[in-house]
């Protein structure tokens, strides 16, 4: 029997995307998966839109906070009822492509690796091509990650019956990112899939659209997740702005779209 795949899906007033972002998981070729969807407190129509979904597909479960609590503990509370033997994440306003599951399983049982991601594509708030495509190196290192998050959240899968469940950080922004290099500090590298298998949506307000939150996020996690005092925080950040202004923009490509 082909292993069952965890989806976490956080939402928060997404009621114009949760449908897609949905509809994308149900057009996949791997058929064994359940979406696990905890809404944040939405005050729109985000829940009635994804349960009126979940009636006509047992695969799709779905759970609320009692109060706005922020990514990290909402993508956590939905770890709690993951039974899959993968996890996988997906926003709820981005999208797979039809085969992602079935292409990244396939490459890591290939590969041997319990935890693996995948290049990405953008597009804009209406879902029109950006015809940029967002690449990785082929042998992420954790010193490479530690300066720059190569892993887009929507394309990362990791192995629960290898890792067992990673619990995580209740830190409002970069959760993501402090996975992964938790990830990495046990396997010392990671490969990517060596192809666009998602839709990365970027919307006006969103944390990527801010470079000043950004920084300020990314200072937070050297901060308070790997502890350092504020100057070691500030000089690891000159690092991270070497990276983020010179090397990663090597990995992002323009692509036409046909």
């Amino acid at each position: 029997m082909e292993k069952l795949v965890s989806i976490i899906i956080p939402t928060y007033n997404s009621a114009d995307f949760i449908a897609d972002t949905l509809a994308s998981v149900q057009q996949q070729t791997y058929p064994n998966w359940e979406v696990i969807l905890v809404d944040d407190g939405s005050t729109d129509t985000t829940v009635t839109i994804a349960q009126n979904i979940a009636q006509t597909d047992h695969r799709i479960r779905i759970f609320k906070n009692l109060t706005n609590s922020g990514t990290g503990v909402t993508r956590n509370n939905a770890l709690h009822h993951c039974q899959g033997n993968y996890i996988a994440f997906l926003d709820a306003d981005d999208l797979w492509k039809s085969n992602k599951l079935e292409r990244q399983l396939q490459f890591m049982q290939e590969q041997q690796q319990p935890f693996t991601f995948s290049f990405y594509e953008c597009i804009d708030e209406a879902g029109n091509p950006l015809n940029r495509l967002v690449e990785a190196p082929k042998n992420l290192s954790y010193r490479q990650l530690f300066f720059c998050n190569y892993v887009g959240n929507l394309t990362g899968i990791y192995d629960a019956d290898f890792f067992e469940k990673i619990a995580i950080s209740s830190i409002r922004k970069r959760q993501d990112w402090m996975l992964w290099l938790t990830i990495l500090k046990k396997l010392k590298s990671a490969k990517p899939i060596p192809e666009s298998l998602a839709y990365y949506r970027i919307r006006n307000n969103s944390l990527s659209a801010s470079k000043v939150a950004l920084l300020q996020h990314n200072f937070a996690v050297y901060r308070q997740f790997h502890r350092y005092n504020f100057v070691v925080s500030l000089f690891i950040m000159i690092g991270f702005l070497f990276t983020q202004l010179l090397i990663k923009p090597r990995y992002i490509k323009n692509v036409v779209t046909v």
